[in-house]
């Protein structure tokens, strides 16, 4: 497998979205959704109320850019299972979901349940092993040992927007779905327990030769 790609054999039945838009600039606008922003900022909150800030204000600022809105006229809240929500315009019908690692933000919008991650590479300790199904610790294990540290970002990330979709969050254990990767970037997850289809891109993106992170976005329904 090489930096960018890699597949893992025991796949589910997940579709690839026909569509999927990906923006780096927030001031652009989707010509269709879903779509992801991964917007690059010299901000680094170190605190978790400044992550979020961070994250909704660039939230904020994309959505009222995409409905043609001024910036006060769009309000982003959370549910009570702490996921981010439009409050403000009332019946947008969107759904959101925001991440931020490594001087990124990344703001997914669709017409469904969404959720995105961004992970960094971590070339300096080993993948942790317990927090993925067997099927993925196998595959894990098959690559390259230079090449797993990407293949665990990917892995995770793809994980945590998925979590992030469902709502659930980790309280659906990672052990408990397992995650695929086809070189193309397809996701496709085997969960015993979905009510519902989903749907999952993966990326990497390099950081100015610096950073290597993976992106992913993962849509249900």
């Amino acid at each position: 497998m090489s930096r960018t790609q890699g597949a893992m054999a025991g796949a589910g039945a997940l579709h690839y979205p026909a569509a999927m838009i990906w923006l780096r600039n927030a001031d652009d606008i989707a010509e269709s959704l879903p779509a992801v922003w991964l917007v690059a900022t010299p901000e680094r909150p170190g605190t978790l109320p400044e992550r979020s800030a961070l994250r909704r204000g660039m939230g904020a600022r994309i959505l009222a850019r995409q409905l043609g809105l001024p910036p006060e006229a769009v309000a982003i809240g959370h549910d009570g299972r702490g996921r981010p929500r439009v409050e403000h315009p009332r019946g947008s019908r969107l759904h959101l979901s925001l991440a931020t690692r490594a001087g990124w933000v990344a703001v997914a919008l669709a017409h469904r349940p969404v959720g995105v991650d961004v992970e960094a590479v971590d070339d300096t300790a080993a993948p942790p092993m317990d927090v993925l199904h067997p099927d993925e610790s196998a595959w894990l294990l098959a690559q390259p040992q230079d090449e797993r540290p990407l293949a665990f970002a990917r892995l995770w990330s793809a994980k945590e927007a998925y979590v992030k979709a469902l709502g659930t969050g980790f309280a659906c254990a990672p052990e408990s779905f397992a995650f695929s990767l086809s070189p193309e970037g397809r996701l496709t997850v085997r969960d015993a327990a979905a009510t519902a289809a989903a749907s999952g891109v993966s990326r990497t993106i390099e950081n100015g030769g610096q950073d290597v992170l993976a992106a992913a976005i993962v849509i249900i329904g």
